[in-house]
């Protein structure tokens, strides 16, 4: 079997897409909006207008900027944003990131969603940097998975970006990636690839090929039965990691996963692995602290 062309095929997501973004905010504002904002409208004077600013109260780096924008323009087209930090900017405590004039009730109407999305997605973001700081000087890129929260996978992935690191597959539709349960059931790994470029050919379909192995046996399996684009070499030893790099001999696309730490990532990086998959940057990330301070008067 014919092996593909070593290429970037399908491994990140398309550029922002608009549609997504303003579904994801209708529909997060339904589910915490409802009926309406009952204090808002209780308290606040009708036609009161403020001001408020997204204030820092950690390290880290921002993101969500944009998608803030996006949630405040889509509950009052009349909120103006002034930014001061954009996406992708290191930040510490009592920075400002950005300032919302307009109507107060639909300043707080937009609050939380705005909080809750830039808080997690520059937790996202702030975790991918510091290990894309690790790997400086190798070759080896960091990889998200699709260790996501349900419904938010978009967001996270795009905070991946905004920290320097690289988009996996976005979802089950957009790549092969042959795990160990695929292996196992289609009767063993040979078995496996011919069923895949069958499936392709017949749904005239063309995506990248990526193939997990366990093991130096199965990657010798792989070798000889070709016609992959990626190898991700799952929970290997440090030293069975580099033979099998070696064995390879860069013919593939390499990815490592599994057993990898913050604390040994750049070891594995320097064996010459091309991507390291870190699963840990989105499913259990810690936020980021922000918060939205109204401005006084006097302020």
């Amino acid at each position: 079997m014919p092996i593909p062309d070593k290429t970037e095929v399908g491994i990140n997501i398309k550029s922002l897409d608009k549609e997504i973004i303003h579904q994801f905010i209708a529909n997060a504002l339904a589910e915490d909006v409802g009926d309406g904002d009952h204090t808002s409208l209780a308290t606040i004077p009708d036609g009161t207008n403020g001001k408020a600013k997204l204030l820092v109260k950690d390290y880290g780096i921002l993101a969500g900027v944009e998608l803030a924008i996006d949630i405040f323009s889509q509950v009052d087209k009349g909120l103006k944003v002034t930014v001061f930090l954009n996406d992708g900017a290191e930040v510490k405590p009592l920075d400002i990131a950005f300032e919302v004039e307009g109507n107060a009730q639909n300043i707080l109407k937009a609050e939380r969603l705005v909080l809750n999305c830039m808080q997690r997605m520059s937790g996202i973001a702030t975790k991918t940097r510091e290990i894309v700081d690790l790997l400086e000087g190798t070759n080896a890129k960091v990889l998200d998975t699709r260790k996501t929260t349900p419904g938010f996978r978009y967001f996270e992935k795009w905070a991946v970006r905004i920290g320097g690191g690289v988009n996996h597959r976005f979802g089950l539709y957009d790549m092969i990636l042959i795990k160990d349960n695929h292996v196992d059931y289609s009767g063993g790994i040979r078995q496996a690839i011919e069923n895949t470029h069958l499936y392709l050919e017949k749904q005239n379909k063309k995506l990248a090929i990526e193939i997990e192995v366990r093991n130096l046996e199965e990657l010798e399996q792989v070798l000889q039965t070709g016609g992959v684009n990626r190898i991700l070499l799952d929970n290997f030893k440090f030293d069975d990691l580099c033979q099998a790099l070696n064995i390879i001999e860069g013919r593939y696309i390499t990815e490592a996963s599994g057993g990898i730490t913050i604390d040994n990532i750049r070891r594995y990086a320097e064996c010459g692995v091309d991507y390291i998959s870190v699963g840990a940057l989105t499913h259990s990330v810690k936020s980021l602290d922000l918060s939205l301070k109204a401005v006084k008067n006097d302020e």
